[in-house]
């Protein structure tokens, strides 16, 4: 018997020293992108804090870009970031930052326990961990995202330096998508809700191994790009790589998580590249340090954020200009009377900033005023200009309503174009407006949507429109959006036709 509780000893003994580990994360760039020695550390933090030459905020600190190569390259620019948020009131720091190890889909969450730098442990806020999780299937705890990754940890120490007792929320970023952008977007303002002692850190670098100047002149694009607070324009100039940076994911959900706030305040606080620090010019690094601001003291988010939604309501009804309009129509055009008489594909080049970004778009058909072909992408997933292209084909050739159009009825045909806002999720039935929203409806795997000139089209008011939408284009009880579990999202649209511009 006493054996027994010998041996019970001793196994809860060593449970709690195993779960005691699993709660503390060691340091994994500890000696290597930073000093292992705790003095060394902060010694050599309070000197880059003691260069970085910034103005006091007057204004709430609602986000940092900073970057997360070694100290002796990037730390002196990032101090500059870190010394503008030094005693500000913060309780927990979101630190976004890329997975560069590790492949996966959407976003590995840490939500709990300790992370350990030389300077000591910081620990996790639990509770907006497990918001971000339970926001969406694709924010988890992925435990292999962690295991090497510095660009989270290098932040850390920083942050120990100039905050006294805060929490941290570290989000390593798996694949990049404008899509995955605006559900971490989306997922941050539903787990920080309205508190204003938060700070979200994106860690990125910028371009990767270019001779000195043409770092500087890639660099000044995003910087300019950064600048204009338009997240989806900065997006695509990643994606074609006129912009680099590791952290993109990060990036662009900040700048969406700012400005669905009514924000959009950047100060470039520093720039520099590797060479700048080395000498060694002829393959550098880039890295930036920016601060987002919240608005002043009396201004409150909530208000900007609804004058901001109704400025984007209404810019979303008039996104193009009459030329940027004449041209699609034009591709769309080109793109059918091509498809349809040789089955080759239009080849399309664009330079128009507006046409190159990422927007959902239908291209509609009609024949002698008749419905002839609709098909659409709700949510953009390239350069606006190729979407319509590509949709003007589906709708000739895919539409399982009709036949392929042939080549007789082009010249019956004419064609009408809706370029799509963002998707948002609706709360409250009464917002969708007839005639000025169109509908998504989503219930399990079924799915139906509305453009909103359907609402003119028909008459239809509020609940027959959503009825049909649920019936006939989801195939669903009538009354699904009224039912639990049946999820709603709003769009506007631009609609314009060749009969128009004729």
């Amino acid at each position: 018997m006493k054996k027994n509780k010998v041996l019970l000893v001793l196994f809860l003994l060593v449970c709690s020293n195993t779960c005691f580990a699993q709660q503390v994360k060691a340091p994994v760039a500890s000696g290597t992108y930073y000093p292992a020695s705790p003095k060394i550390l902060s010694e050599r933090i309070k000197q880059f804090l003691e260069w970085a030459e910034v103005k006091k905020a007057d204004k709430r600190i609602l986000a940092l870009i900073a970057p997360h190569a070694g100290y002796d390259y990037s730390g002196g620019v990032a101090a500059h970031a870190y010394k503008l948020i030094k005693a500000q009131p913060i309780s927990t720091v979101i630190v976004i930052g890329p997975s560069h190890y590790v492949r996966f889909e959407g976003f590995s969450v840490y939500s709990t326990g300790n992370w350990q730098t030389p300077l000591g442990n910081v620990p996790i806020d639990t509770e907006i961990a497990q918001a971000l999780i339970e926001y969406d299937p694709k924010i988890l705890f992925y435990e292999p995202a962690f295991e090497k990754e510095h660009s989270l940890e290098v932040q850390i120490p920083f942050l120990q330096m100039v905050l006294d007792d805060f929490k941290i929320v570290p989000i390593a970023t798996g694949n990049l998508s404008y899509e995955n952008c605006q559900l971490l977007s989306e997922a941050l303002l539903t787990a920080t809700k309205d508190r204003d002692d938060i700070l979200i850190v994106a860690s990125t670098d910028l371009s990767h191994y270019h001779p000195y100047l043409k770092a500087n002149e890639i660099d000044g694009f995003t910087i300019d790009g950064l600048k204009k607070f338009d997240p989806q324009s900065l997006y695509y100039k990643f994606i074609t790589e006129e912009c680099q940076a590791c952290g993109v994911t990060g990036v662009i959900a900040t700048l969406l998580y700012a400005k669905a706030k009514g924000i959009a305040d950047v100060e470039i606080l520093k720039y520099a590249n590797s060479g700048d620090v080395t000498g060694d010019k002829s393959r550098v690094v880039g890295y930036l340090s920016a601060a987002i601001y919240a608005n002043p003291a009396g201004n409150p988010v909530s208000g900007a954020a609804g004058a901001e939604e109704e400025k984007m309501v209404k810019e979303n009804r008039e996104m193009l200009s009459p030329e940027e309009k004449k041209r699609l129509l034009e591709i769309a055009r080109e793109t059918l009377d091509k498809y349809v008489l040789s089955e080759e594909r239009l080849e399309v080049k664009e330079d128009n900033p507006d046409l190159m970004k990422e927007m959902g778009a239908f291209v509609t058909i009609h024949k002698q005023g008749r419905l002839r072909g609709c098909i659409g992408n709700i949510i953009g997933r390239q350069p606006l200009y190729l979407t319509v292209r590509d949709m003007a084909i589906e709708a000739a050739s895919n539409d399982p309503r009709f036949p392929a159009v042939a080549s007789d009825e082009l010249k019956d045909i004419d064609i009408e174009i809706s370029v799509l806002s963002q998707p948002k999720k609706v709360e409250d039935v009464n917002q969708i407006e007839m005639g000025v929203h169109g509908v998504i409806v989503k219930r399990g795997y079924a799915s139906g949507v509305f453009l909103p000139q359907v609402a003119t089209e028909t008459g239809w008011q509020r609940e027959e429109f959503l009825s049909n939408l649920c019936a006939h284009k989801a195939g669903l009880d009538p009354l699904a959006w009224k039912q639990e579990g049946t999820e709603l999202y709003s769009f506007t649209a631009q609609v314009f036709g060749e009969k128009e511009n004729n």
